[in-house]
């Protein structure tokens, strides 16, 4: 069987962090929802779902206009079946993603991140896979004391430790 590998480039905006995985079912817009507005009250994110048969409609919801609309449009650029992604702002992915992996129909994340992503897709005549992902840039060296410093000030500032 041929196929053809494509790099689709996700869309991001200033201040958005992004969760990018993979389900199996058509109650993962409506589950996601909850596990997000329960975990975070009046979190601001927008979701989206590529469901894979049937219809085989992009299936969205969310809190913030924006947000959807971001988060549809990558789901149309990856165009992958039971895809979904999740565009968070004012929140980090580690505030939800647990929650975020416990709902029964996610299978796999891809990525919960900030960065640049790249999607490396698969297409086959019967349609598109996810193969992985590219988050972010290649390492620029090794940390020193003065970038251990830096990340444990980090952590500090932005309180994720005392």
């Amino acid at each position: 069987m041929d196929f053809e590998t494509r790099i689709v480039n996700l869309e991001l905006l200033e201040g958005v962090n992004i969760i990018f995985g993979m389900s199996h079912f058509i109650k993962t817009v409506e589950d996601l929802y909850e596990a997000l507005v329960n975990t975070v009250p009046g979190a601001q994110f927008g979701l989206a779902f590529c469901e894979a048969s049937g219809a085989c409609l992009i299936r969205s919801d969310g809190t913030d206009p924006e947000l959807v609309e971001l988060a549809v449009s990558n789901a149309k650029a990856v165009a992958a079946g039971h895809t979904f992604i999740i565009a968070l702002r004012d929140l980090f992915p580690i505030n939800v993603l647990q929650r975020v992996k416990s709902v029964p129909e996610v299978c796999r994340i891809f990525c919960a991140t900030a960065n640049p992503v790249q999607v490396v897709v698969a297409e086959t005549s019967q349609g598109r896979g996810v193969l992985g992902v590219i988050d972010g840039s290649p390492p620029k060296g090794v940390e020193d004391e003065e970038g251990r410093k830096w990340r444990h000030d980090l952590l500090r500032k932005i309180g994720y430790k005392r």
